[in-house]
């Protein structure tokens, strides 16, 4: 494990695949850690430098008081890269992570390769939803929470097949800190970038399980039409973590896009 001291946060990280080769960083999702991408990265290990970390409030990263917001956590992510030495990469961001990617692409445009947004958009959920998933954590705590999630993030077919995971992936959500939890609910209530994304120039593919009931498709095609350039591909059978659902596929799009993108 390494962890490093970033914007006055303990952030956890790790790195694999090839030292020499170009980087790549990946931005979990609410309720997970950067073990989401272990299966990925390993398929992907071959080809890149592999940069995985838990965001702010996540994992084993310090949790603080929130509420935190976007250009906050696109900050740490800045700041990771920056104490790897990487001038350039590419970023794969899910859900609230491909909020924090379309920052960094906002912000620095000069430090991305490329760019590839699952499971996201510019704006996610309304104000109110945001509102009561933070007061119902804060009365109940995340195994309040936890079944109603579970049904949003992967599809009935996981659900009946696949059970013994499904209990891993409730046990991630429901260890992660309430505290970051709902500090990170509440950056993404105030998440706007839908006037903002037309400024993304990175390459970006932007991809979407085709059964997600957390940012369904038609919402993900919404952002992937404002940014210019992007590629829009929907993941059959899959909800809203592909890593887990379609890790074969998902790895799959992102090795093809990378390698026809990458010029770092």
């Amino acid at each position: 494990m390494a962890f490093a001291k970033l914007n006055h946060v303990l952030v956890h990280w790790r790195e694999t695949g090839k030292p020499d080769a170009p980087a790549l960083i990946f931005v979990n999702s609410l309720g997970t850690d950067c073990r989401l991408w272990d299966e990925l990265a390993e398929m992907l290990r071959r080809d890149w430098r592999i940069v995985l970390y838990d965001k702010r409030g996540h994992g084993l990263t310090e949790a603080p008081p929130g509420p935190y917001n976007i250009p906050v956590l696109a900050d740490d992510l800045l700041a990771l890269a920056d104490h790897r030495g990487l001038a350039r990469f590419a970023v794969v961001g899910l859900s609230i992570g491909g909020l924090i990617a379309q920052q960094v692409a906002i912000r620095a445009p000069e430090r991305l390769t490329a760019l590839v947004l699952a499971d996201t958009a510019a704006q996610i959920g309304t104000t109110e939803s945001w509102n009561a998933r933070i007061e119902a954590v804060t009365r109940n705590g995340l195994p309040g929470i936890a079944d109603a999630v579970m049904q949003r993030w992967f599809t009935q077919a996981f659900h009946a097949t696949q059970q013994d995971a499904l209990a891993g992936w409730r046990a991630m959500l429901c260890a992660t800190s309430a505290t970051g939890y709902t500090a990170a609910c509440a950056a993404l209530r105030d998440a706007d970038l839908t006037a903002q994304i037309a400024a993304i120039t990175a390459p970006t593919l932007v991809l979407a399980g085709d059964d997600d009931q957390s940012t369904p498709p038609d919402l993900v095609r919404a952002t992937a039409a404002r940014i210019q350039g992007a590629r829009f591909e929907l993941i059959p059978d899959c909800g809203h973590i592909p890593p887990a659902e379609q890790p074969a596929r998902l790895a799959a799009l992102i090795q093809s896009h990378l390698q026809e993108h990458f010029h770092g």
